[in-house]
Order: C-alpha cells, then structure tokens, then sequence
C-alpha cells in the first residue's frame, strides 16, 4: 500500500495552546486512519510577507516561484509531495494569524495563476479557526481560509471553528474530520 502524507500547518507563536491542541488533534486522527502526519509551526519558520514585487505579480505570476528568499521557497516545493493538508490558525481580529497570512498569501500568488495543477488543487483541506478569546471573528477567519482554497483550487474538506467554551468536543471533531479525510484517500 501506498503511503498517504498529510502536512499540518499551524499558525500561534504558542506552542503549548489552542492552536497547537488542534493541530495534534488532527495528527492523531490522520495516524489512526494510517496516514503519515507532518506538522510545521509557521511561526518556526522565516517566512515573510509577500513584496508584491513587479507591480504586483513578479516571478510568482510567471514561473510560479516566490523571488523572496526565506523558509518560504522550500516549505512551498515540498506541498506537491502531500495527499492532503491541515491549516490551523489563532484568530487576530477576525483574521488569520500573520504568519498564517503571510504563507496564504504567498502560495495563493504561486498558485492560483497556474494553468496547471496547483499543489492543492483537488486535494481535502481541513481549516480549523481557534479563537482564544471571545470566540468573536470565527467566520471572518473561516471566510478568509475558504477564499484561499477556492483561489488554489483545493477541496474544501470541512471548517472547524473553536473556542476555549467548545474545545472539549471540538478537538474530537477534529481528530474525527481528520480521520475521515484521511481514511478516504487510503481506500
């Protein structure tokens, strides 16, 4: 049998909260169904903000390659190699995370234009918005991941949004939502 890979992306400078109990969550679903589970903390790498290099569409336009030199480049080579993702991000203000942000908006500008496959195109992502606070600006955040998943052509798995009020039986969601998508590619 085939090895099915999932990368995990997380977006929180905090390695021991909301944010990170999502992403082990999804890992531990995706195991259970047999998958080979990855998780990058985004706030790990150096990954900066788009330039908007040549009025607005530089090499990332053309050649589909980020011109900025950081953790970017490799993270972005490497997304062909999965089956399926996971993006996890705190909510800031009804917003993805920045360094969430900054990852969205750099693979959607190399992607999105591309008239061939994307890296995501047709394969499950689950998005999961953690609010630690009020849980105000869940699904603007969600909205937010949507968009991109239509920009670079993936397939929309589910949105989960969580708080501190619904995590207990959120985290089983996702671990559940993960096992599922997962389960489904290893047929």
């Amino acid at each position: 049998m085939t090895s099915v890979n999932v990368l995990i992306l997380t977006g929180s400078p905090n390695t021991g909260g909301l944010t990170a109990a999502c992403g082990m969550a999804a890992k531990a679903g995706a195991e259970k169904a047999g998958a080979e589970a990855t998780i990058v903390n985004l706030n790990k790498l150096n990954i900066g903000n788009c330039h908007a290099c040549g009025n607005g569409w530089g090499t990332c336009g053309t050649k589909h390659i980020c011109q900025v030199k950081d953790d970017f480049q490799d993270l972005h080579a490497s997304l062909a190699d999965y089956d399926a993702f996971v993006l996890v991000t705190p909510v800031y203000w009804g917003e993805m995370s920045e360094s969430s942000k900054a990852f969205v908006d750099r693979v959607r500008r190399n992607e999105a234009k591309k008239r061939d496959r994307t890296a995501f195109e047709e394969k499950p992502v689950l998005s999961v918005a953690a609010a630690g606070g009020s849980g105000n600006g869940l699904t603007t955040c969600l909205t937010s991941m949507e968009r991109f998943l239509l920009h670079v052509r993936a397939e929309k798995f589910d949105l989960i949004g969580v708080t501190q009020k619904n995590k207990r039986y959120k985290l089983e969601a996702i671990r559940e939502a993960a096992q599922e998508m997962m389960s489904r590619l290893i047929k």
